[in-house]
């Protein structure tokens, strides 16, 4: 690969590639089923953003052996297992150590056709973008430890992150998508960032559309923010230009880092709007235009 993608390629012929990834972290959420469908939704997720149809997954376990019962672990494997064959995916392996903190995730092959490969180098200028999901995942874990979110956001959230990318994935494949991106650790800006540069032009985002949690607002105002937002700010707040009306809070949610997002598709604009409308079809009710591909600043990000 020439750009900073979601995951590797290996071109095996003319009709067949290989598509890599991994991925892990440490629990979001306090119910361990959950977190073992949140962390396979991640890790797949690279695999859809590049068009791809992930085939097989090896577990990545870290665990606390001396701390933790086992139920846990067996609990965060179920959920993980179940995710997968939701998928349509095998798992054939993985490997586990003891370890101070836990972790889970996967290590993930899929394959696409060299043809339908999707990165995030492929935007042109009048295109338009569309975002899956909402924002705000990293402000809500934050006020989840601090005790300030409802259980029924916490509910909702978790819902989202383990919701697979895959039908959006297929639907944008349908659409004739250009270029596309999961948006994760490196925020919604980080990620269009990239986009940004990989595909040498400037992209300029209605920040009125793009799509939060509910709550998120009032936790970003009341400074509930997690450290990697701060960390976003600073690697890609140069390639930034936010109009002097767009309050910090926003600023906040559109740097912190997501976990299990959605896709960020780009396409010509003759299709957004029937690609939103399929979306919403499928029940990916939440997807919605949120900015165009412009001619320049190149690889800057212009917000309004």
């Amino acid at each position: 690969m020439e750009s900073l993608d979601d995951a590797g390629v290996y071109k095996l012929s003319d009709d067949l590639a290989i598509i890599q990834t991994v991925d892990f972290f440490t629990p979001i959420v306090d119910d361990p089923y959950d977190f073992g469908q949140i962390a396979v939704a991640n890790a797949l997720s690279d695999v859809y953003a590049m068009g791809g149809k992930p085939l097989t997954a090896m577990n990545m376990v870290c665990f606390p052996t001396k701390k933790l019962d086992i139920t846990i672990l067996k609990d965060i494997l179920k959920g993980g297992i179940d995710k997968m064959k939701e998928a349509g995916v095998t798992l054939v392996g993985g490997h586990s150590i003891d370890d101070a903190e836990l972790k889970y995730g996967l290590s993930v092959t899929g394959t696409v056709h060299p043809d339908r490969l999707v990165t995030n180098s492929g935007a042109k200028t009048g295109d338009k973008l569309i975002l899956t999901k909402p924002l705000g995942t990293g402000i809500i874990s934050t006020a989840l430890k601090a005790g300030k979110a409802s259980k029924e956001t916490a509910a909702k959230v978790t819902r989202y992150m383990a919701a697979l990318n895959k039908k959006a994935s297929e639907l944008m494949q349908e659409a004739g998508v250009h270029a596309c991106t999961d948006i994760t650790g490196f925020g919604f800006i980080g990620h269009v960032c990239q986009l940004a540069r990989s595909s040498q032009v400037g992209i300029k985002i209605n920040s009125s559309s793009v799509p939060v949690f509910a709550e998120v607002e009032d936790f970003a105002k009341a400074g509930l923010c997690p450290g990697g937002l701060q960390r976003n700010r600073e690697f890609y707040g140069k390639m930034v230009e936010f109009s002097n009306q767009i309050p910090d809070y926003t600023r906040d949610i559109l740097f912190d880092p997501q976990t299990s997002g959605g896709l960020l598709i780009v396409l010509v604009p003759e299709k957004a709007e029937l690609l939103v409308n399929k979306l919403h079809k499928a029940g990916i009710q939440d997807a919605v235009i949120v900015g165009e591909v412009i001619s320049k600043p190149k690889g800057k990000l212009l917000v309004e």
